[in-house]
């Protein structure tokens, strides 16, 4: 009895050496192996890979738990010379940024229900190739890149390819004109689909999306995000895009230190909730956070998010992940109370996703679900 009160006493008193976790505090503390309870030598493999040449264009590797960074590494700088202040274009993962703003418009009360039509938001737009099943395009079909709208940024010949959208002046009438997709015999249709839909990725429909919450909250899509979302974070330097008519790029391109990345992160493993405010309903999230379509056969995906498989020793662990060209990723794994970013500036390599994929699977992950003691717990 003596020893285990001996022992209880022990690990309060190192357990109340700890800085408070982001969710409270705001602020990322860095912590020791000891207060961590994660041994140095495991992070070898990862340190080893940063110190060599096989992973070209990774930037910034950080690796939270429990609300805690237990690590961080970098390999550039700004123009300053400081890592940590480096803005990073994360392109694709603004599109889960995007969904996060439509979640909060959502919760209050600027939109009706999630199934709803978006396209009479925009009706002062008279569209080309007019259809009555365009015109039921719903919020839930653009968050599910599930849309019938003939888009596809994965097929070069897809009239809502955005790189046909970026030469144009007026965006958002681009993606209103858009004709409607047809389902050759080798893809599959909606309702010989798991979960009902049919993905197709497609950037510009998130972009309306954006342009969405733009037309009815009357500000810039950025001032938005920075009053309801980034401020309440701490996140106080970010850089969006505009379009040539001024409507807030969601689709891709906004860049944000590596920290307020993982503060995005850590958000939604919080189920949306930072200190004592409710930044986006736990409903939401959920919803955000739960399978709406299956992707790819080794992803599926919610709203504007992916979710991966991974097996660590034999068991599968299922990982949520903003993604975005080039490599970037912040990765969530509930089960084990953990957050990880991963940014990469190899755009447009074919090796870009299979790296960080690689690093995540091989070396952060076995970390994190090996040893799932508590910071502080040693």
């Amino acid at each position: 009895m003596r020893s285990l009160l001996i022992c209880l006493l022990s690990f309060s008193a190192h357990a109340a050496t700890l800085p408070e976790p982001v969710d409270r505090s705001g602020a990322w503390t860095l912590l020791t192996p000891e207060q961590s309870g994660v041994a140095a030598e495991q992070w070898a493999p990862l340190r080893q890979a940063l110190d060599g040449e096989e992973y070209p264009g990774i930037s910034s590797v950080l690796v939270a738990r429990d609300g805690h960074l237990l690590y961080e590494r970098y390999r550039d700088t700004d123009a300053d010379g400081d890592s940590v202040a480096l803005l990073r274009d994360t392109r694709s993962a603004t599109k889960t940024v995007t969904g996060m703003l439509v979640g909060i418009a959502f919760d209050q009360g600027l939109f009706g229900a999630v199934d709803d039509p978006i396209m009479p938001l925009f009706a002062d737009h008279r569209a080309a190739n007019p259809d009555p099943r365009k015109a039921q395009t719903s919020f839930a079909d653009l968050l599910t890149m599930s849309s019938l709208l003939e888009c596809n940024d994965d097929n070069p010949y897809s009239s809502g390819n955005e790189e046909r959208m970026y030469v144009t002046e007026d965006w958002t009438g681009f993606v209103l004109d858009l004709p409607i997709k047809g389902f050759a015999p080798w893809m599959s249709k909606p309702e010989d689909s798991p979960y009902g839909r049919s993905f197709s990725y497609c950037t510009a429909g998130v972009y309306l999306l954006g342009a969405a919450v733009q037309r009815v909250v009357g500000e810039n899509l950025a001032e938005f995000a920075a009053k309801h979302l980034e401020g309440p974070l701490g996140i106080e330097t970010v850089r969006w895009n505009q379009s040539p008519l001024g409507v807030g790029v969601g689709g891709g391109g906004t860049r944000y230190r590596s920290r307020d990345l993982l503060r995005l992160g850590e958000l939604l493993r919080l189920g949306g909730r930072w200190g004592e405010q409710q930044v986006i309903s736990a409903k939401w999230v959920e919803q955000t956070l739960s399978v709406q379509v299956n992707a790819r056969d080794d992803a599926d995906y919610g709203y504007l998010i992916w979710r991966f498989n991974y097996t660590v020793d034999d068991q599968q662990h299922r990982v949520w992940a903003m993604s975005g060209n080039g490599g970037n990723y912040v990765y969530i794994h509930p089960q084990s109370g953990s957050v990880a970013v991963i940014t990469s500036t190899a755009y447009n390599q074919r090796y870009a996703h299979p790296n960080t994929q690689k690093m995540f699977a091989e070396m952060v992950l076995p970390v994190l679900v090996g040893d799932r003691a508590a910071p502080g717990s040693r």
